[in-house]
This record gives C-alpha cells, structure tokens and sequence, in this order.
C-alpha cells in the first residue's frame, strides 16, 4: 500500500444530526473526534476543535437540516476553525444539502440560494462536498471542487425488496407512481429494478407547499403503488398523489422518500391519510412526532456514507455507489 494511502485522517461530526455520525463512525470502526460547540447567550456559534487536525484528511458528517440557517453556520464555522488549523483536505458530508430547491430564479429578483450556499461552502475550505440524492442535479455544477452526488436507491431497493417479499406482492402487482414529471426518472430507476409498471400523476401547484393532484397518467386500478419522492416536506404533495391514486382504484399505497423534512402539518396529513407506510432514509433526524408517528419507517444511509468515506479517502472508485 502506498504512502498516500496511509495518510492520517480523522472523523469529526456536527452537531445536526449525531445518530447518524455515530452509526458511520461504527460503520467506519473509526471514533469520532471530539469537538466543543457552544453558543454564546445572543446566540452566536463558538466551535474547538479538539483533535490535532494539521496536516491531516478531515471528514465532516453534517446535514444543513432544520434549523437549516444554525445548522449551516455550524458547518461553516467548523471548517473554518479546521482550515486555521492547518487540516490538509477538508471533506464535507452532508447527507442533505439545504436550500437544493432554491436552484434556480422562478421569478423576477429572486435569489439562487443554492448557488450561494454553495460559494459558501468552497470559500470556507471545502475541498470535497458528498451529499445524497441532491433535489436538483445541477446543484453539482454551482461546485468548482469534486462533489459526489450518491444515490439512496440501492439501499432503499433492498428494504422494499424484503417488505413485498414478506407481503407476497408480485411485481405484475405493483406500479411506481411519480408525483410530478421532474420525478420521472426516478421512478423509471426503481420501477426498472423491480420489473414494475410506472405512473406519473400530473399536477397543479398553486403556491409554495402547495399542490393539488390532477391527473394520473398511467394505470394503478387494483395495484399497490409505490409513490417515490426525493424529499417529503409539508407532505401536501404526498397526500394528494395518495388521494389520487386510491381514488383511480389503486389498493394500498406506501410512499418512499430520500429525505424526511417532515415540517408544518406534515405529520398529521401522514397520519390521516390513505397512505399505510412512509419509508424515509435518516439523512434527516426525526422530530419527536415523526418517532410517535407508526406509519413512518426509516431506513439508514449510514453504510453508504461510510463506503464513500472509505474509497475516497484510499483513492478508490467511487462509481459503483451511484447505480
């Protein structure tokens, strides 16, 4: 092996989502380094980092997630306290990238929050971003520093493998629905994996976090349908498309989403409405109504993060993760 391959590295974790540093960390069998993060009484965020980091690969799990604008500073704060530390690479995990939906201007004045976010990341020391199953693809091309993009869809794949395997569905059974057109490919992605039929519903949104299902396009009459989204937000398009496809005499329907923001009256539309399972990865931890809630099952991504940590760091392909 070579000497570059030995380089020392350390894994430190923010703290947004702690779950979900310390499952990589044992997927890894590496600890997580200690780091101090206070905050000051008006509210400011004070980071120590508590390893010796010079010279070294530092790997930082944190999704930008709710509260996105502390969870963002945090990050950034972090990698700064990292690059005056004199860290050689500094690798930015973030499981769930915010503002991905601000991607582009949808109307006059308006910003591209994406972009921003992104500037802000490579100016703070990023030498590498990893994110999962961004909302808008072209998110990588705001980056002028590697960004991996890794996909959820082999781990989520399996999971519902073994749940129609237990529930006796057959794949001439079953349709994968896409709630809007921008979703299509996904869709194509699992429903091709699974030898399923596909179905878009065709939609009218009428506000931000709003929507209001029109169409199906596609027939689910007398199947089980499997609804797949990149995100579950206020979950008003989720309960919709639901609606819809029960009414168009589908039998039962689980929705199947990367991540879980499960904000506003996300949990109680999930809870009273036709929808019998909501499978999410752990990209997002779950508020303490998402836990209470028995339709909402996780499934998670800490694997698939640890493998990408690992081949990136021994300069190993990184390619296979993404089919």
């Amino acid at each position: 092996m070579s000497m570059q391959r030995n380089r020392e590295w350390v894994l430190l974790s923010g703290s947004a989502h702690p779950a979900l540093s310390q499952k990589i960390s044992e997927q890894l069998k590496r600890p997580l380094g200690a780091v101090d993060i206070r905050r000051f009484s008006d509210g400011e965020i004070f980071v120590e980092i508590k390893e010796n980091v010079r010279g070294r690969a530092v790997y930082l799990i944190q999704s930008t997630c709710s509260p996105v604008n502390d969870s963002l500073m945090e990050l950034l704060i972090m990698m700064d306290a990292l690059k005056r530390a004199s860290a050689k690479e500094i690798n930015v995990i973030t499981p769930y990238y915010g503002y991905s939906r601000q991607d582009r201007k949808v109307s006059p004045r308006t910003p591209i929050s994406a972009k921003l976010t992104a500037d802000l990341l490579t100016v703070a020391g990023a030498s590498r971003v990893v994110s999962v199953d961004l909302h808008a693809g072209q998110i990588q091309g705001f980056f002028n520093i590697p960004f991996d993009n890794l996909y959820a869809m082999p781990v989520l794949f399996e999971f519902l493998s073994k749940k129609l395997e237990q529930q006796n569905i057959k794949s001439d059974d079953l349709v994968i629905v896409s709630p809007d057109a921008g979703g299509m490919m996904r869709s194509r992605s699992l429903a091709k994996r699974m030898n399923a039929n596909v179905a878009m519903i065709d939609k009218r949104r009428i506000g931000p976090n709003v929507a209001m299902a029109m169409n199906i396009v596609g027939d689910v009459q007398g199947k089980a349908v499997i609804i797949l989204d990149d995100m579950i937000d206020t979950a008003g398009t989720l309960t919709e498309a639901a609606n819809a496809v029960i009414k168009n005499g589908a039998v039962s329907v689980v929705a199947v989403a990367t991540h879980g923001v499960l904000s506003g009256p996300a949990i109680e539309r999930i809870e009273k409405s036709n929808i019998d399972k909501v499978i999410i990865t752990d990209s997002i931890p779950l508020s303490e109504a998402a836990r209470a809630c028995k339709k909402i099952e996780q499934v998670s991504i800490a694997p698939l993060l640890a493998e990408a940590i690992n081949r990136i760091h021994n300069y190993d392909s990184v390619s296979s993760l993404f089919t």
